[in-house]
């Protein structure tokens, strides 16, 4: 067992408005009220890891450093079979525009088209199987931190489908299912989730018996 929350209040090392919607859901049942970072105008750190559990951790100890409060920070991402696993830790990397490119800020529609068109360059034979990660990072002004790690096995589909979810969901097929995660209703991705599964340990560990 990790150490132990103490309070409602916890801050989500998050400017994206998604996360922390879905986040602050699965929270939610456990009465805790979740603020976010960008909210409270903190800068973003950068993300100098080569894992997603190391940039997990830079973040929420960022976040509880700046802010003087306990924070949650979450670095997910897709890995593609074929591609040997990428974007992975860099997935967000891949939405994000150049300068010369217009507005500042991600376009996903233009990343999940850089994934479909690798996998169209090693022919139809390619394996589209991939999987989401989520680790989720807790920690502490003092430094102290806890980790959980969560992941959900699923396909690669084109052309995107589903106006729900955020980042590649349009594109995700979870295994057993026939409709992306941008089709499923809020609360079944939710239950079956990368995020999910990694807040199952999460909960268990902090709220648990």
């Amino acid at each position: 067992m990790s150490r132990r929350l103490e309070g409602k209040r916890l801050l989500i090392a998050t400017h994206n408005a998604g996360k922390l919607k879905e986040i602050g859901a699965l929270l939610a049942p456990y009465g805790i009220e979740c603020l976010s970072a960008g909210a409270l105008g903190l800068a973003e750190p950068e993300e100098t890891g080569t894992t997603f559990v190391e940039n997990a951790i830079l973040k929420a100890r960022a976040a509880a450093k700046a802010a003087q409060m306990p924070a949650l920070a979450d670095d997910s991402g897709l890995s593609v079979a074929a591609l040997g696993g990428r974007p992975g830790v860099y997935t967000a990397d891949w939405a994000e525009r150049q300068w010369f490119e217009g507005p500042s800020g991600r376009d996903w529609y233009m990343a999940m088209g850089k994934v479909e068109g690798l996998l169209c360059e090693l022919g139809p034979a390619a394996d589209r199987s991939c999987w989401f990660s989520c680790v989720l990072a807790l920690a502490w002004p003092d430094g102290d931190s806890a980790v959980y790690e969560g992941r959900v096995e699923g396909t690669y589909s084109w052309p995107p489908r589903g106006t729900m979810g955020f980042g590649y969901d349009p594109v995700f097929v979870p295994q057993g299912k026939d409709i992306t995660f941008a089709e499923l209703a809020p609360e079944e991705k939710h239950r079956i989730s990368h995020r999910a599964d990694a807040f199952a340990k999460l909960v268990a560990d902090q709220f648990g018996a």
